[in-house]
């Protein structure tokens, strides 16, 4: 019998993020679920992508998080009238 693959979710996060006055947004701490307030120590890379596991269109973030490599995705708003940029997302497990 095939073990079945595990299920991921687009599990929407807070970000703290800073513009440079290029225009470029870059996070600086994501908060989790839980509460729990992580620094980001690097932005590796920035590029238009997909979310391989979860689904999604938008930026994702290739970011160091005390030490291990992440992947933060910001999903844009396609509604481009609204005050609402955007949200911010992490592939996770389903529970």
């Amino acid at each position: 019998m095939a073990k079945e693959a595990p299920r991921y979710i687009r599990q929407y996060v807070d970000v703290d993020v800073t513009f440079d006055t290029d225009g470029r947004m870059r996070p600086r701490t994501l908060t989790w679920i839980d509460g729990h307030r992580f620094e980001i120590d690097r932005v590796l890379d920035v590029r238009p992508a997909h979310a391989e596991k979860a689904g999604g269109q938008g930026d994702r973030y290739k970011i160091r998080v005390r030490g291990k490599e992440k992947e933060l995705f910001f999903e844009h708003n396609p509604d481009i009238s609204s005050m609402y940029v955007g949200r911010w997302f992490i592939e996770a497990p389903a529970q």
